[in-house]
């Protein structure tokens, strides 16, 4: 198999492309870093294409190694043909080489296996080869052999119908064109194992749809019922489809066996095919449900990791609660705590008027700028509660409310523990909220993005890939934005390119010894931290003290281009220093006649020419900057409020396959169904909509007992 050659038909790649990124991978550069600092070799591949391009990748090698371990044992056996070889070649899935491979596993003891030790093999090689010239009655009693348990001739028939049985089974072919058949024309069909019992699968009591029209949001509510023994699930196809398709490739006509390879079909069928290829078709519809699904959430978390931070203000963050209080902790501008306490102005103890003082005093002795209000338990209450509370203060004073998933799981984590050693577990998690607004992506690193909020059926997902699937899009969020290395946490550093945790965790402990980094090439001197990880890492790692040693370092120019850099500077009368200037370099790429002269002068690729030129122009620069503010809010809204026809501003907070939900600022997210996101048709929400959005949404229907908004956008 050319797995070259496959890259390239799969990707639409020139050769020179996946020739490149193939040497770039096996040499061991992380994925961020070839995105960025490679162009020219991958003709500019994103990050996102090279995750795909790698893992197709290393499904193509294991299938390679699988068809290699399997042409061995079969060749082990003394049973390798011409025909066989020629079969492994072609086969492109593991599915299919273990179609080929059936016949020559190793089984446990089956009917089949029973019959041949019984010495009824010759009889259905007979019974298979179907070119009797005489009824097959004729010859059963040569195989009545009472001491290896055939008693009668009818025990000698269905033993060599039992081994035909299993030949039938273990055609590749046979199975093949079954599974493709099952696959177009079958139904997957729940049922309810108790009708009257109510439950959230109710719309799937009386099911069925045909396999190719299945959504994956459908497949996996089905199957978590199923887990739940609340339904009863089955592929249900006409098995008369399935017995021609099978007798049309196996029956020769033969009027003496006729009836009997008829039987031997159903049987073959019913006992064996049937169950295995059921088994094999849900697990492919679960697969690419379960794909799609981790597709969505990966995407989503994208949107949240890049929400526009919250910069240079003062905030307090409060994690509510009924009889605990509600935790507040105050922080500057750089997430350090400067106070903390614990209010009671919800039910049961109601102390409004002492809370109140509280957090005046708070505010006033800290100048703070937003409160920040985690989505939890007494959200509603203490959102209400801060929203009188804000009127009766000259200055503008606004709210936000934050969602605050995963951050129990922060609070009670060994790292929180690390950062807080002196704060409960509910201070922290107050803390975590504060600095969620003011920075997101650097405090949801540290909490794993199962617990984030974003996706469906998480739970139900093949928790390895959605590991590695969500750990990309965080590694590739982080080197996307960049990370300072003098304010980053070890978690944020540990998603840097090339970065581990111990490495991560030596650049802290060095900065915590030797004061801040005054230059990249200082991360040389931290332990682990050797020229190839140094490859990978500095150009996403920055440095924004006013005494930087090279300017360059508060910028996305790797190391390896520095000399180009201060050449390029040059060519347009700039220097170093021109960098810090507020406005010197704006002008940059005007100022460059010539973009493509200059980059075959300076004997580099246009695009690492134009990515240094954008850098010079905005130092530091970060994409987040682009996506939609968060909405503050001074004043609160209940579901009670809410008139069918209004038009309000809201947050888009999840994305899944059936539409989307929309944070209104009500404490209840409403639902935009998919039909209801575009006035043109969208195949998924995600095509029109991200979480992260700010959207005017129109009401369509309120059930205050239900707790349900339905929303539209496309009617505002």
């Amino acid at each position: 198999m050319n797995i070259q050659k496959i890259l390239e038909a799969e990707f639409q790649l020139k050769p020179f492309q996946v020739e490149n990124a193939l040497k770039l991978i096996d040499e061991g550069n992380t994925i961020p870093f070839i995105a960025r600092y490679r162009k020219e070799l991958t003709g500019s591949m994103d990050d996102q294409v090279l995750r795909e391009f790698h893992q197709r990748l290393l499904y193509l090698r294991n299938l390679d190694e699988k068809r290699q371990s399997i042409k061995e044992s079969i060749e082990s056996q003394g049973k390798l043909t011409d025909e066989i070889l020629e079969a492994l070649k072609k086969a492109e899935t593991i599915t299919g080489l273990e179609d080929i491979y059936r016949p020559f596993k190793q089984k446990r003891r089956t009917r089949a296996t029973i019959a041949k030790e019984k010495g009824l093999s010759p009889l259905a090689d007979i019974l298979w080869a179907q070119i009797l010239e005489e009824d097959i009655s004729n010859l059963l009693g040569h195989y009545v052999d009472e001491e290896k348990g055939v008693l009668s001739e009818n025990d000698a028939l269905q033993g060599a119908m039992d081994i035909v049985s299993e030949i039938i089974s273990d055609n590749a072919n046979i199975r093949s064109k079954v599974r493709d058949h099952t696959a177009k024309k079958g139904f997957l069909v729940s049922t309810a194992r108790d009708e009257s019992a109510e439950s959230v699968y109710e719309m799937y009591y009386k099911f069925d749809e045909p396999i190719k029209k299945l959504v994956g949001h459908r497949i996996l509510a089905i199957n978590r019922g199923e887990k739940e023994d609340i339904l009863n699930v089955k592929v249900d196809i006409p098995e008369e489809e399935i017995f021609n398709i099978i007798y049309t490739e196996i029956s020769k006509g033969n009027k003496f066996v006729d009836n009997i390879i008829k039987n031997t079909i159903m049987d073959s069928y019913k006992r064996l095919i049937s169950p295995s290829i059921e088994r094999e078709i849900r697990s492919d519809l679960t697969e690419e449900a379960q794909n799609n699904a981790i597709k969505v959430f990966g995407q989503n978390l994208i949107q949240l990791l890049l929400q526009s931070p919250i910069k240079d203000k003062i905030v307090l963050a409060l994690d509510p609660g009924f009889r605990t209080g509600c935790k507040v902790a105050v922080l500057d501008k750089t997430g350090m705590v400067l106070d903390t306490n614990v209010i009671y102005p919800t039910p049961p103890q109601s102390k409004i008027k002492e809370s109140k003082d509280i957090l005046k005093n708070l505010i006033e002795k800290h100048s703070v700028d937003i409160i920040a209000i985690g989505n939890g338990t007494a959200s509603r209450e203490t959102e209400i509660f801060v929203a009188e509370m804000i009127k009766e203060f000259d200055n503008q004073i606004y709210y936000t409310i934050v969602n605050e998933s995963g951050a129990s799981v922060y609070s009670a984590s060994k790292l929180a523990a690390e950062e807080f050693p002196n704060f409960d577990v509910s201070l922290r998690s107050a803390a975590s909220i504060g600095r969620r607004l003011q920075d997101p992506l650097a405090e949801l690193v540290k909490i794993d993005p199962k617990s984030i909020g974003v996706g469906q059926y998480q739970h139900d997902m093949n928790q390895k890939k959605l590991d590695e699937t969500l750990s990309g899009v965080v590694e590739g969020c982080v080197n996307n934005v960049g990370v300072d290395l003098n304010t980053a946490s070890p978690s944020l550093l540990s998603y840097v390119a090339g970065i581990s945790s111990t490495v991560s965790k030596n650049i802290f402990a060095y900065r915590e010894e030797n004061g801040k980094f005054k230059s990249r090439k200082s991360l040389l001197k931290v332990k682990k931290l050797g020229p190839k990880v140094y490859e990978q890492c500095a150009g996403f790692l920055r440095i924004n003290e006013d005494d930087v040693e090279n300017p360059l370092d508060a910028t996305g120019v790797h190391p390896e281009s520095y000399k180009i850099a201060e050449k390029i500077l040059k060519e347009v009368g700039y220097n170093l220093h021109s960098i810090k200037s507020t406005s010197g370099l704006k002008d940059l790429s005007k100022k460059i006649v010539s973009h493509e002269a200059l980059a075959k002068n300076l004997e580099i690729g246009l695009p690492t020419l134009q990515d240094i030129i954008k850098e010079l122009e905005k130092p530091g620069r970060d994409p987040r900057e682009d996506m939609p503010p968060q909405i503050l809010r001074q004043d609160v809204l209940s579901m009670e409020d809410l008139k069918t026809g209004m038009i309000l501003k809201g947050t888009v907070r999840n994305v899944i396959d059936f539409g989307a939900f929309v944070d209104i600022g009500v404490h209840q997210d409403g639902l935009v169904h998919k039909s209801c996101i575009s006035k043109s048709f969208v195949k998924h929400p995600l095509e029109a909509i991200s979480v992260g959005d700010i959207v005017n949404v129109k009401v369509l229907e309120v059930d205050v007992n239900k707790k349900r908004i339905a929303l539209s956008i496309k009617d505002v």
